[in-house]
């Protein structure tokens, strides 16, 4: 039984990870967050309350266990908060990793980091391996490539899962992304504008959390690219989302990253080449059509 720790188990990727090793005989499973648990599922799992910006609490929580692994999903992610407040950027998604690998490469736990594909700029092309160099354009790029940096320096065991445009549904009903902003807003007959010049390869929220587990199951070590394995513009994916629903597509309306302020801080077109976690990892993403059925059902699971 492999004893393993996720941060952040109350955000969206955090409680998909929770849910899947917690039910799993062979894992005994840590959460832990800054809030009180948010997650329905209470069961087959331990939570703790802790503060990851209190650096003496972390410390002390820490000491009092050892693990195999920590999934670590806490992180500002959103650009804007990185541009308003780069100093809590910086604790959190540079120092705080910093400190996390130090404490694997002393107690030989495996440190599985989620990193983003605003790590690139987002010009080449065509899609990024693992080997292509790195040239984040905001403060929110740059301090998730920072984290990468002091990941490899630390010489710890490491896995950096580097992931594009996460979406899906979990238990929280305050939890939005771009296929339940879509969803909700087109079935209240609310018009939506949508950028049409970014491409991406959208990530299903439960293939990013098996990924997680694959990397704890195979003993990974490295960098690797988790994603959806289809390119599409933002709103060529919010057309898929009308579709697949039947919502009025007459609602949604183009316009350009520039117009809202987007097109120097996201990268314009990133997409990943998948084979290295294909064969490496055994990943396999889920087609997006076969993502949104499952969302479908999962609305029902949650009551939502």
């Amino acid at each position: 039984m492999k004893k393993v720790l996720v941060t952040g188990s109350n955000g969206f990727l955090g409680q998909k990870v929770v849910d899947l090793l917690a039910k799993k005989e062979q894992y005994d499973v840590i959460a832990i967050s800054k809030g009180p648990n948010r997650n329905p599922n209470q069961v087959d799992y331990a939570f703790f309350q802790v503060d990851l910006s209190d650096r003496t609490k972390l410390t002390d929580f820490l000491a009092e266990h050892t693990f195999d692994a920590i999934v670590h999903t806490a992180a500002v992610t959103s650009v804007e908060a990185c541009e308003a407040d780069q100093v809590a950027c910086q604790i959190l998604n540079v120092d705080l990793v910093e400190y996390l690998a130090s404490y694997c490469k002393a107690h030989q736990s495996q440190l599985i980091h989620l990193s983003t594909d605003f790590v690139f700029d987002g010009k080449k092309g065509t899609t990024y391996n693992e080997l292509d160099a790195a040239n984040p354009q905001s403060e929110y790029g740059k301090s998730k490539y920072a984290s990468e940096q002091v990941i490899v320096q630390s010489n710890c065991h490491y896995v950096i899962l580097r992931t594009i445009l996460v979406y899906g549904i979990n238990a929280d009903p305050n939890r939005s992304n771009l296929v339940l902003w879509a969803k909700s807003k087109l079935s209240k007959n609310e018009p939506i504008k949508v950028v049409n010049d970014q491409w991406r390869m959208p990530t299903f929220v439960d293939d990013l959390a098996y990924a997680c587990q694959l990397a704890i199951d195979r003993e990974a070590q490295g960098i690797f690219h988790i994603s959806g394995s289809e390119l599409m513009s933002i709103s060529e994916a919010v057309y898929k989302i009308a579709d697949y629903w039947n919502l009025d597509k007459g609602l949604i309306s183009e316009i350009s990253a520039a117009s809202i302020g987007q097109a120097e801080n996201r990268p314009r077109h990133t997409g990943f080449d998948l084979t290295k976690s294909k064969a490496e990892l055994g990943y396999v993403p889920t087609s997006f059509i076969d993502s949104l059925a499952i969302i479908d059902q999962q609305f029902k699971t949650f009551g939502r």
